[in-house]
């Protein structure tokens, strides 16, 4: 069972000034739910077209933060396969949005060290946002750390390809490593870590497959207000639990 981890901001308990991060292999996937870009915006009157571009600042700001820390996976929970039932308006404002950061990416390789991987029915994006996040894979695919960007994303629906593909392959039968293997994210671990901001504990679908054992932890701190900071807290907080991968507590 993955343990819960609540709260705002995991305090110093110590009193004394934090020692520096250092990541090891207990920490290699971090996944994030990005949760409360509409709220951010509503509590500040602003539609909330204009939350979704400063839940983009966040974004871009925390990817560098983690490959500072050298965190080698990372994965997002960009647009999932419901939130095509939004206002058109918002759609539209959040893929022209992907679009803009994808095409920046582009423009600006190099910058950044992830190869990306856009996962989910790429097949229902925008025909140009589907092309260019291509272009981008393809050229960044020699980069030592990993970004997943889950874009037209469900993980019932991901599950089914899996299973469909191998079908498709005639394989008489199905099983945990071949399953595995035709997951969008079969490149990289489980993530070590989920964090979900915004104050929701629930998974909505994501990853539900790669969690088995993934460290759970919920903040009310909307998507655009998590500092760098903050989240090495939540860094600190992991590293201070026990993982047993369902045995018990000693055993390894």
């Amino acid at each position: 069972m993955a343990f819960l981890g609540f709260g705002k901001k995991t305090p110093d308990k110590t009193g004394e000034e934090k020692q520096p991060l250092v990541i090891d292999g207990r920490l290699r996937h971090i996944a994030f739910i990005m949760d409360g870009n509409g709220r951010w915006a509503k509590r500040r009157g602003m539609i909330r077209s204009l939350g979704h571009a400063e839940g983009m600042k966040a974004f871009e700001r925390l990817m560098d933060h983690c490959s500072d820390l050298g965190i080698e996976h990372v994965t997002v929970y960009a647009f999932s396969t419901e939130n095509w039932k939004r206002p058109k308006q918002e759609v539209d404002a959040l893929m022209n949005l992907l679009s803009s950061y994808v095409e920046r990416e582009i423009r600006e390789f190099g910058k950044h060290r992830s190869a990306y991987h856009f996962i989910g029915d790429k097949a229902g994006l925008p025909a140009s946002l589907r092309e260019r996040a291509e272009v981008l894979e393809r050229m960044s695919a020699d980069q030592p750390e990993t970004l997943n960007i889950a874009l037209n994303y469900g993980s019932h629906a991901e599950i089914v390809h899996a299973a469909n593909e191998l079908l498709r392959e005639g394989v008489s039968e199905i099983t945990e490593k071949a399953l595995e293997g035709k997951l969008y994210t079969a490149h990289s671990p489980a993530p070590d870590l989920l964090i979900r901001t915004g104050g929701e504990y629930r998974l909505s679908n994501y990853l539900l497959w790669q969690l088995a054992y993934t460290e759970l932890y919920f903040t009310d701190i909307l998507w655009p207000d998590l500092s760098n900071d903050e989240l090495d807290d939540i860094i600190r907080e992991f590293y201070g639990r026990h993982r047993t991968y369902g045995g018990v507590t000693g055993e390894k």
